[in-house]
């Protein structure tokens, strides 16, 4: 398919080149550009200088982005939509295109819909000298506002055909499209070849096959955050031959998620390295070399950073973090370099001690850092299926007592983690990131409720739920220590707290009636709870199964209002 470029998309085109750009609802090239001018004029009439622009919608942001464009309208593009995130933003610009309820006052808040007031300005080429605003993740630090000009995004896009010429599939993603990995790759490369846009962003793996089983081949834009959570999730069975390639930026791929996915799908995911400041600049393949992507240059600087040339690349951000190796073919990654940090004036380097970590096979993946206010390391650890083995059959104190004489090999006491978190996949944004805030979060107290996903389509008197045991459930210290499980009580707290906020708030606990515990449940569990009211009753009934294998059950009494079996 005829590729073209990013200033020419609001032209029109004639016959078949008149693709489909997204479907639910329709959505043609020609339909794109129409709506687009459309939204220019209005733009144009109301005249904002900067306009902040969040749509759920990718498609719907496409068409709002290249209106600012044609109008001259200055996009700022924020990481999130946090009421934060809209308050700090929301005095640097005149107005907010977008598709959801903000956190700002509603008449600041302008739809597509309300901008279709004035007769469409004419097709034109865009000037690729104009400018839109990208709002990084925060992921270290406060969001920094980076702007970019059109003609940056152009060349990256072009790189980006110039090194996979051959992508035609539609495009879906778990990735925000928001961002400086998702916009280019979800959205403006897909645009420039023709390929279909998926409008949703995919947050979960089993809504990511189920979008994408509508076509017989399409292609994924994801973090190592969701492919981490793949496991027993997917029909690997429908998705091999179909899915022809995975993308994943926002951080490493381990090893053994990368592996884990060429043996199921045949299919071994293409990674980007690349930032918020410098765009994509490599690529690689399992524990291949990097490979920097057509135009891009690479060099050390005296400190063995990694620096960056590419026409996409401001000369302020050419110079990286990221200790480097350079190799015939490609170079290798070392670590960031701005992650060593001063404890007891004693320098430690937090990527050696997470590569240290990431080598244990109770391990596979690890993140250290230091709490806010914190004076010691956290580890936040994904334990590997041999790790989760020892945890529900030895205890976290032999696994995390095994952590510690790991690194006590190799690393003075003073960078030994004092407090540890256990998880199956770590905790993070859609970008693959750890923001502080969140990584406070994980390090801070363990937790005392499971992670839960309300299933729909169930009766007015009934509620369903998945339940994901955490590995590191407060309960489990007490109960056992060296085999944990989860305590009866627990398990009626859970049933009772859940049918109080979405089945019957005015439930008081009175008693219970037939109760039953017929299996352990353990750290990593996959549960299903099943509440269901009677009200003629007064009880509440509960079923929770692993595998359909029952686990607990009984009834609650609703106090003072017990009205026999």
């Amino acid at each position: 398919m005829t590729m073209t470029p990013l200033t020419r998309l609001l032209l029109p085109v004639s016959g078949p080149a008149d693709n489909v750009i997204a479907d639910a609802p329709l959505l043609t090239r020609n339909a794109f550009s129409h709506a687009s001018l459309l939204a220019a004029a209005a733009l144009q009439a109301r005249a904002p200088r900067r306009a902040a622009l969040w749509f759920e919608d990718a498609a719907a942001l496409a068409i709002a982005l290249f209106a600012c464009w044609r109008a001259g309208v200055i996009a700022v593009l924020p990481g999130d939509a946090q009421p934060q995130t809209c308050t700090s933003l929301d005095a640097s610009v005149d107005a907010w295109l977008t598709d959801s309820d903000l956190p700002v006052a509603s008449n600041r808040q302008w739809r597509l819909s309300d901008l279709q007031d004035q007769d469409a300005l004419a097709p034109a080429e865009l000037d690729p000298s104009l400018t839109l605003v990208m709002c990084t993740s925060g992921s270290s630090g406060n969001p920094k506002h980076l702007s970019k000009q059109w003609r940056q995004l152009a060349e990256e896009v072009n790189a980006l055909q110039q090194q996979w010429p051959g992508e035609i599939t539609p495009v879906l993603g778990s990735v925000s499209a928001q961002h400086m990995y998702g916009l280019p790759f979800r959205v403006l490369w897909p645009l420039c070849a023709g390929r279909q846009i998926d409008r949703h962003q995919r947050h979960y793996p089993e809504d990511l096959q189920q979008a994408s089983l509508r076509y017989p081949a399409f292609t994924w834009i994801a973090s190592p955050a969701l492919l981490r959570r793949l496991g027993q999730r997917l029909d690997w069975a429908q998705l091999r031959g179909r899915l022809t390639r995975i993308y994943s930026s926002g951080g490493a791929l381990p090893p053994a998620v990368s592996d884990d996915i060429a043996c199921q799908l045949g299919l071994r995911p293409t990674e980007i390295y690349g930032s918020s400041e410098t765009g994509a600049v490599a690529w690689r393949k399992g524990a291949a070399n990097w490979q920097p992507l057509p135009g891009m240059t690479v060099n050390l600087n005296t400190d063995g950073a990694l620096r960056v040339q590419s026409p996409w690349v401001n000369a302020t951000d050419e110079q990286t973090a990221d200790g480097a190796l350079l190799a015939d073919n490609g170079f290798q990654l070392l670590g960031r370099l701005d992650r060593i940090i001063k404890i007891e004036e004693k320098r430690i380097s937090l990527p050696m001690l997470e590569q240290s970590l990431m080598q244990h096979p109770y391990v596979t993946d690890a993140r250290l850092g230091r709490a806010s206010g914190a004076t010691r390391l956290a580890g936040l650890i994904a334990l590997s299926a041999l790790g989760l083995h020892a945890l529900r059959n030895q205890g976290r104190k032999t696994v995390v007592d095994a952590l510690r004489t790991h690194l006590s090999t190799g690393f003075e006491s003073l960078a030994i983690p004092r407090t540890w978190r256990l998880f199956q996949h770590l905790p993070g944004n859609a970008q693959g990131k750890i923001p502080q805030a969140e990584f406070d979060i994980a390090a801070g107290p363990r937790p005392v409720q499971p992670a839960e996903i309300e299933q729909p389509g169930q009766p007015a008197n009934e509620r369903r739920y998945t339940l994901d045991i955490p590995l590191d459930l407060a309960y489990f210290s007490g109960h056992f220590p060296s085999a944990p499980v989860v305590p009866g009580v627990a398990q009626i707290s859970w049933a009772l707290s859940l049918a109080q906020r979405d089945l019957y708030p005015g439930l008081r606990f009175g008693g219970m009636e037939a109760l039953k515990f017929q299996r352990l449940l353990r750290p990593g569990d996959t549960a299903i709870l099943v509440l269901r009211w009677e009200e003629a009753k007064q009880k509440l009934y509960f079923t929770c199964t692993v595998d359909d294998a029952p686990c607990s059950s009984g009834r609650i009494l609703q106090a003072d209002g017990h009205a026999g079996i």
